[in-house]
Parts: structure tokens; C-alpha cells; sequence
């Protein structure tokens, strides 16, 4: 909701195990490049990320971790997820020097 309501405020999403279908008409708003991922083994978040997935617009993608449940607790899961979101971030955010403004129609990451 958060990200529709922002707008180009928001340069990129990556949704862990999310409930998308939460945020309602909101989804149909977003216009921030999107990525969901979720457990192999979370039945039923898995449709309902799929059913939010079909009215996102590009670019948008979908990362099933095999094996891994809500929490993402098994061996390694988690570190998958990080891996999915670090190379999503990076494809779709530029860094912003400190102290630097953000510029019209970019969308930076804020390093802190």
C-alpha cells in the first residue's frame, strides 16, 4: 500500500513471504519493479503472491525457494532469499552518493 501511495518514491520491492493480497486495489497502483519470493513449502501464500503477481506491471518476477517455509528457517533459505533480493536491488536501484539529492525521474538506493 505503501508503495502506491509513494509512487516513484519507491525505486524497487522484494517481498519475502508476503501477504500481497492484503493491499487490495492498492496492488493495481504499483509501479515499482517487483519481486516476490516465497517458500516452496508456503502453500497458499504461493497463490495468493501469484494471483498479486498477475496484476503487477513490469517488471515484476516471481523466486520459489524449494524446500523453504514461511520463515525461511531450513539450511541455507534464507540466504537465498538474500541472494534473490541483493541482485534485484541491484539491477533496479542506483547508489546515491552521501549527501547527494535524488534526481528527477531516478531511483536510487539510500546507503546508510
Amino acid at each position: 500500500m505503501a508503495a502506491a501511495r509513494l509512487r516513484n518514491r519507491i525505486g524497487a520491492i522484494v517481498s519475502r513471504g508476503g501477504r500481497p493480497d492484503l493491499a487490495g486495489d492498492a496492488i493495481d497502483q504499483v509501479n515499482a519493479p517487483t519481486l516476490f519470493v516465497i517458500g516452496g513449502n508456503d502453500f497458499g501464500v504461493i497463490e495468493l503472491n501469484q494471483d498479486a503477481f498477475a496484476r503487477l506491471r513490469e517488471p515484476k518476477a516471481i523466486e520459489i525457494v524449494p524446500g523453504a517455509s514461511h520463515l525461511f528457517s531450513e539450511p541455507g533459505a534464507i540466504e537465498q532469499v538474500t541472494d534473490h533480493a541483493a541482485r534485484w536491488f541491484a539491477r533496479y536501484l542506483t547508489p546515491m552518493a552521501p549527501g547527494a539529492g535524488s534526481k528527477a525521474g531516478q531511483r536510487h538506493a539510500v546507503q546508510r
